[in-house]
């Protein structure tokens, strides 16, 4: 019992564990339904984006795993050389230089097929210079030392220029930090709106059980009795609303992975699967709806145990 209930008579322990088996607040109201469907949107908004990180993070690392393993060498035209003899210098060179598993040389319908996306198709290209690629493939059981390449490349085919996809690989690795810190925000944005909606219903239940609180008070309730009752009230509206949220999110993505395994045999599906996967969340995603839903309800009690003891000190205070 607190200082502020210590002036009131102390009431029957076979009083207390009567009213400790009638909820303060009611379990089904319109403001109680109303407040759980809202703890549902925002939850499945936050586990949509957690969801989606996920996906785009596991995407992200395929990419640098694909694109890492692989490497590029370019064969530009020059006045007086063979780029047909200079490209298969280039990948003899690559192929025998240790560390490197396969170099396969593109032909030049190969490299003109490379170019349709940008310059159409069915242009005839025979007079244009166009360069030749050959596609390097890093042994994984040994070490490649790409300065030695260069090297051996640019004293043989001068005209041969290897690309590593560095590049490409920073900006993977920053997209996959972008994508993460968004969601990281999204989701601390959509804690901070529910945590005020659960502070604001709060003390509207206060204020709608002034009385009966007045009464508890006056018997000798202790402060923590009061804000366990709205603690467990706003903790199972948070575990409803949680477990609603999270469940249709999960739902949206085994549809999405349903649909995407669908629509794999099409142009837009290669290219949809190609950039984000299967939409497949695994056993990481399920578990991170499962705590994302399980925050959402200890947020919810613990909100409203910390707003009701703050509204029964002013409480105290006025009466004072």
């Amino acid at each position: 019992m607190d200082e502020h209930s210590a002036a009131f008579p102390s009431r029957p322990p076979a009083v207390e564990d009567e009213w400790s088996q009638t909820p303060l607040v009611p379990a089904e109201t319109v403001a109680g339904r109303a407040l759980a469907i809202v703890i549902a949107i925002m939850t499945f908004l936050a586990a949509l984006t957690a969801g989606f990180a996920i996906v785009l993070a596991d995407a992200s690392r395929d990419w640098r795993g694909a694109v890492g393993v692989e490497m590029t060498i370019q064969v530009t035209p020059r006045a007086a050389r063979d780029i047909d003899a200079d490209s298969a210098k280039a990948a003899s060179i690559a192929a025998a230089f240790p560390g490197v598993a396969e170099a396969r040389a593109f032909t030049r319908q190969q490299s003109e097929e490379l170019l349709a996306p940008w310059l159409g198709a069915g242009l005839d290209l025979s007079q244009l210079p166009t360069p030749r690629m050959i596609v390097v493939r890093r042994d994984p059981q040994k070490k490649l030392d790409e300065i030695g390449l260069r090297a051996a490349l640019d004293a043989a085919v001068p005209n041969a220029s290897l690309d590593d996809h560095g590049a490409w690989m920073q900006r993977l690795d920053t997209m996959a930090q972008v994508v993460v810190g968004a969601a990281v925000a999204i989701f601390v944005l959509v804690m901070i709106a529910m945590a005020l909606a659960v502070g604001f219903a709060t003390r509207g239940a206060m204020a709608g059980n002034r009385e009966i609180i007045e009464a508890l008070h006056f018997v000798g309730a202790a402060d923590s009795f009061i804000a366990r009752q709205f603690q467990f009230h706003f903790l199972r509206l948070g575990l409803r609303g949680g477990a609603a949220g999270g469940g249709a999110a999960l739902l949206l993505f085994l549809l999405l992975g349903f649909l995407s395994r669908q629509w794999t045999t099409s142009a837009g599906g290669e290219q949809a699967e190609a950039l984000f996967g299967s939409f497949s969340l695994g056993w990481s995603g399920i578990v991170a709806i499962a705590a994302i839903s399980l925050t959402v309800a200890l947020i919810a009690g613990l909100m409203s145990r910390i707003i009701v003891f703050r509204a029964l000190g002013e409480f105290y205070d006025v009466k004072d």
